[in-house]
């Protein structure tokens, strides 16, 4: 699971589309709006940002990180890694078909 905040809903859906196309995620789910507060060079800012909630696997998280950092507005994005310790098999099973890679 990546964690990615995007400053607006249009770089949010272009960067998921990006992502579930290119089969480097199975699923992103948009997250709207969430207010974010935080210490950026310096200064306390408060900005309305969309969350995006990543599927994807440890195999494609480099080229995942990639992609996002090819077209992310930001200086320096969000991009975190949690791992998924348990879930549904069939679901996982189901993000691990989405995310192989095409010859």
């Amino acid at each position: 699971m990546i964690y990615c905040t995007c400053p607006d809903q249009a770089s949010a859906d272009r960067i998921a589309g990006l992502l579930v196309e290119q089969r480097l995620a199975a699923c992103v789910n948009i997250i709207a709006p969430v207010k974010s507060v935080y210490s950026w060079q310096g200064k306390l800012e408060t900005s309305e940002e969309w969350q995006l909630l990543i599927k994807t696997t440890q195999a494609r998280y480099v080229d995942l990180q990639q992609a996002i950092l090819s077209v992310h507005p930001y200086e320096l994005p969000e991009i975190i890694a949690v791992p998924v310790q348990q879930g549904l098999p069939a679901y996982l099973h189901w993000i691990d078909e989405c995310t192989q890679q095409q010859d």
